[in-house]
């Protein structure tokens, strides 16, 4: 296995290990999560190919969903708040 995919596995598990965190202290380890896996995801897909690197892509986006939505919202000049149900 390599070093990339090594990282990978950690991420993971880094990434849900922050997941259990209460949420006042989710937000450093969090945000480090966050700029950490488009690089990692980047090394992932250029060493294993597509497949790979779409497998880990699809990790990433289902972990930090919310914060990806926020974000694209925020972008887009978008209201940012939860719409009531």
């Amino acid at each position: 296995m390599s070093l990339s995919l090594v990282f990978g596995c950690f991420w993971v598990l880094a990434a849900t290990g922050v997941a259990m965190l209460p949420m006042r202290h989710q937000y450093i380890p969090g945000v480090t999560l966050l700029i950490a896996a488009p690089v990692l995801v980047g090394v992932i897909w250029y060493e294993h190919g597509w497949m790979f690197g779409a497998a880990a892509l699809f990790g990433f986006v289902s972990m930090f969903r919310r914060p990806l939505m926020f974000f694209g919202r925020k972008a887009l000049g978008l209201p940012t708040e939860e719409v009531p149900k």
